[in-house]
């Protein structure tokens, strides 16, 4: 089994293939790797081969167009979308058409899969509402299945799903020994050349408002790193929605930033070294219709779908790495790449869609 993860010189590698991209700055540098600004995501979708055989398609046709960031779960679509990304990555190595240095693959643990639990290894108050576990023996049985589906000996990103469903059940103070457990067993994870980096995918965690209880503060949990891990800690990922919908990274100042005011996550996190990927770029095919002519009429026809407008301000937004978007169709992935003709926006034309 490979046991390469991506690589600086691997992932540069495959940006040089693309100079079309490359002058319309698809890629950026995270962490010592290039990232496409675009990223496949493999949430949705009914458990059959059909389904199985269009993400392998999509997979393929997104890393032969320039992506080479892959995001997945265990439990999307319970271990399938894992097990067609495998095949697809595995299919592209064997035909020369890429190396694992050049993909930045990253998948989740957290909650229950059926048919992928290690329940002889789980102890009563390790679940909470029978859904959802961090508990280290849960971890590391986790992260092996998901290699194993993923054919390959080593993640780039190991992200804990979901965390703050766990606050819904405790104390906050009981909740962060909980993630310091969970990052001290990411760590020995690292360690054993299990996944590159660490990080947490979340939903609400990152995107309460100022003032709310419900919330994951970042810089106490990378305060939590450091402890387990020292200034050379691999807690170096966060993900969380980022639409035209759900812009609460930069809108909301919601992180505490010691005695000087809260700040929102994107700057938070660039404090401290730590990447931001957005998911639900179109939430779910929403935003692909009913935006309004105000948004929509900040854009070039260059692209003349309300999807691609949509995508197009996700991945301009500073301090955001990747937009993530669910593509299980070859032929949205050509039409979503189409963003790729264009450049950004600039910080200035950015923030000109929150004046008013």
């Amino acid at each position: 089994m490979n046991l390469e993860s991506a690589s600086p010189q691997g992932t540069q590698s495959l940006r040089v293939r693309f100079p079309l991209l490359e002058k319309n700055q698809f890629f950026r540098t995270a962490q010592g790797l290039t990232l496409s600004s675009l990223g496949i995501g493999t949430y949705l979708g009914p458990i059959n081969d059909e389904i199985d055989r269009s993400y392998m398609s999509s997979v393929r046709a997104a890393i032969r167009q320039g992506i080479n960031v892959i995001d997945t779960a265990l439990n999307y679509r319970h271990q399938q979308s894992e097990r067609a990304i495998g095949r697809a990555l595995e299919s592209l190595q064997q035909n020369g058409e890429i190396t694992r240095n050049q993909i930045v693959l990253s998948s989740k643990a957290g909650y229950l899969v059926p048919q992928a639990m290690p329940t002889d290894a789980l102890l009563p108050g390790d679940v909470v509402g029978k859904t959802h576990c961090l508990a280290p023996a849960f971890l590391a049985d986790q992260i092996n299945r998901s290699l194993h589906n993923l054919r390959v000996g080593k993640l780039d990103v190991f992200y804990l799903h979901n965390p703050e469903t766990q606050l819904t059940f405790m104390p906050v103070d009981e909740f962060y020994q909980r993630m310091k457990t969970a990052f001290a067993t990411c760590e020995a994870l690292v360690a054993a050349g299990k996944t590159a980096f660490y990080g947490i995918a979340t939903w609400d965690g990152l995107r309460c408002r100022s003032g709310g209880t419900d919330g994951v503060q970042l810089a106490r949990l990378v305060a939590l790193a450091r402890e387990v891990g020292g200034a050379k800690h691999h807690f170096r990922f966060v993900q969380l929605p980022f639409n035209y919908s759900m812009n609460e990274a930069i809108s909301a100042r919601n992180q505490n930033n010691g005695d000087r005011p809260p700040v929102p996550l994107v700057e938070a996190a660039d404090g401290f070294g730590i990447t931001v990927i957005g998911s639900a770029t179109l939430l779910q095919g929403r935003l692909a219709s009913g935006l309004p002519e105000e948004f929509l009429s900040k854009f070039s026809d260059a692209l003349p779908t309300q999807a691609q407008r949509a995508i197009q301000f996700a991945r301009s937004t500073p301090g955001l790495t990747t937009s993530l978007i669910g593509m299980s169709k070859t032929a949205r992935v050509s039409e979503n790449m189409e963003v790729a003709k264009v450049k950004p926006f600039t910080p200035t034309e950015f923030y000109s869609f929150f004046q008013r």
